[in-house]
């Protein structure tokens, strides 16, 4: 357990980002995927006792943005306005995330602390002036290069993330001397093994740089939604560079010093595998160029397929998370992704597999343990936690278990971003309490009404009571609305403190739960698909 209040870069916050999302259209399931992730991630920090900063928003500026927006017949502010306060927070909301701060692009905040960042560098002789020709794929704001294309009808050619044809672009720029930061790169990322994630992200960063890098267009000077450059107003801002920014601005990039310090750089930066190069390529490279402290790592997940596509609204496969949520609800949506997806790689959506794995796992063997012990100490001991008399190898068993599974889910989600292999651990510590009760027979060892059957009995449902306490705390990050019912049920709000209190450490700590505890059996955790659907 590495719970102090300093992260490994000696700030005094865990910093976590996702990216900062294109609103020219409204969330799917790819952008909540990630957004989820980080804040189980930072939920689970908050547990070991950690100070936290959270921090997700939108991205603003572009074409693309500018297009859409004339497309439907309002001014580019207009429409993010509209989007972001109808879409994008009502959607995080509805997801439970609890992030500290929401960015958008257009705000003050940020827009001048770009301008000074971009003029500090144009100041320092890392900026010139030069011309760009060359394809350029609006939909990922990103001058491609050619051998990177797909081959379309007609000649055409295709980016390969959005099977459209790229535009031939040639206008003058701003560029950043990018080539110079290639040998500091790779020397940073040899010093710093562990700063790409997954080891296929990072072999894929350290070919391109080592092919050469080639300077970076900042400015456009083809469109004006964007900011502008400050000694050059008839240019705006490349929008990467723009968007990158924001997770210096909104800690206090020359603004707030102290915030800034306790909190810069990121120690993790959740991005999807398509934009890994901008993140682990080219903000390195300008917080070298600024001698600001690099992030400690950036962990690139994959895309979730559906049909074979990457899922998005260009390709027509962007699913909503209401889709799922008010089907499965919200805890079992958290819940099914990171746990039937490896972070990290693609992975495909089924409707089948959701279906499948929350009748198993969910419903079966969570909700229906639960349910059973608070069902049984209702019946046997009048809804009061008894003391466990007489525990013995198997209880020893159970709490052994316990103690591995919260090693293991902590090494996992809290230091490796594993978050599938975090929940796998968790879930079987679940199935050994299942066990557990299928050997002990409790309903068996009931109906002797003997002194000795008695105190074994009390034995058997404590523990059982009690290994259900530590899994509350553990997914409590995971699927925060079912944790908060479980806990209250068991009685342990009034013994412990708040579940949001509780740290991960504390779930491995035996006997927590204090016999006499009041156990009531509320609504089933995870009713079953076909009952929800009849409700």
């Amino acid at each position: 357990m590495a719970a102090t209040g300093t992260n490994s870069n000696g700030a005094s916050a865990y910093y976590v980002t996702t990216p900062i999302y294109y609103v020219n259209d409204r969330p799917h399931l790819g952008h909540a995927y990630t957004t989820v992730a980080g804040d189980v991630l930072t939920r689970w920090h908050r547990q070991r006792g950690e100070k936290v900063w959270y921090l997700t928003g939108t991205d603003e500026h572009g074409q693309k943005i500018m297009r859409t927006a004339d497309a439907n017949g309002v001014t580019p502010q207009q429409w993010c306005d509209k989007l972001v306060e109808e879409a994008w927070k009502p959607l995080w909301e509805h997801l439970e995330i609890a992030n500290d701060d929401f960015i958008r692009t257009t705000q003050e905040r940020h827009t001048h602390r770009v301008q000074e960042f971009v003029q500090d560098l144009y100041d320092k002789g890392e900026v010139y002036q030069g011309g760009y020709e060359g394809p350029y794929c609006v939909g990922c704001e990103e001058y491609k290069s050619p051998g990177d294309l797909l081959d379309g009808e007609d000649g055409a050619k295709l980016c390969p993330i959005h099977k459209r044809p790229v535009e031939m672009l040639k206008e003058e720029n701003y560029f950043f001397k990018l080539s110079a930061y290639g040998p500091r790169l790779l020397e940073f990322y040899e010093a710093n093994p562990g700063f790409i994630q997954p080891e296929s992200a990072r072999n894929e960063v350290l070919q391109f740089v080592r092919q050469g890098l080639q300077d970076l267009s900042i400015s456009r000077s083809t469109f004006d939604w964007g900011i502008p450059i400050p000694w050059d107003p008839k240019h705006v801002i490349y929008v990467w560079v723009d968007a990158l920014l924001n997770y210096a601005t909104a800690v206090g990039y020359g603004a707030d010093p102290a915030k800034f310090d306790a909190t810069f750089p990121a120690d993790v930066h959740l991005v999807g595998k398509d934009i890994l190069r901008f993140h682990a390529v080219i903000w390195p490279a300008m917080l070298m160029a600024q001698g600001l402290p690099l992030p400690r790592k950036v962990v690139a997940n994959g895309w979730l397929m559906v049909g074979g596509e990457k899922m998005s609204k260009s390709n027509l496969t962007g699913i909503a998370p209401q889709d799922l949520t008010s089907h499965f609800g919200v805890d079992a949506y958290r819940w099914y992704f990171l746990r039937a997806i490896q972070f990290g790689q693609d992975g495909s959506f089924s409707w089948e597999d959701f279906t499948a794995r929350y009748t198993s796992e969910l419903a079966n063997d969570f909700g229906n343990l639960a349910s059973r012990v608070a069902a049984m100490v209702g019946r046997y001991f009048d809804g009061k936690l008894p003391a466990a008399e007489a525990p013995g190898d198997a209880e020893q068993a159970v709490a052994d278990g316990l103690a591995r599974a919260v090693a293991e889910a902590d090494r996992r989600i809290g230091d490796e971003v594993d978050f599938s292999g975090g929940i796998a651990a968790v879930f079987d510590f679940i199935k050994q309490v299942n066990g557990y009760l299928t050997e002990q027979e409790p309903w068996k060892v009931a109906k002797d009404g003997s002194a000795e059957s008695r105190a074994r009995l009390a034995t058997i449902l404590y523990t059982a009571a009690e290994s259900l306490r530590a899994v509350a705390v553990l997914l409590n990050p995971v699927m925060p609305a079912a944790a908060a019912k479980l806990w209250d049920s068991l009685g342990a709000e009034a013994s412990l403190g708040a579940l949001a209190d509780q740290r991960v450490g504390e779930a491995a700590d035996w006997g927590r739960l204090p016999a006499g505890s009041t156990v009531t059996k509320g609504d089933i955790l995870f009713p079953r698909l076909e009952e929800k659907k009849d409700a």
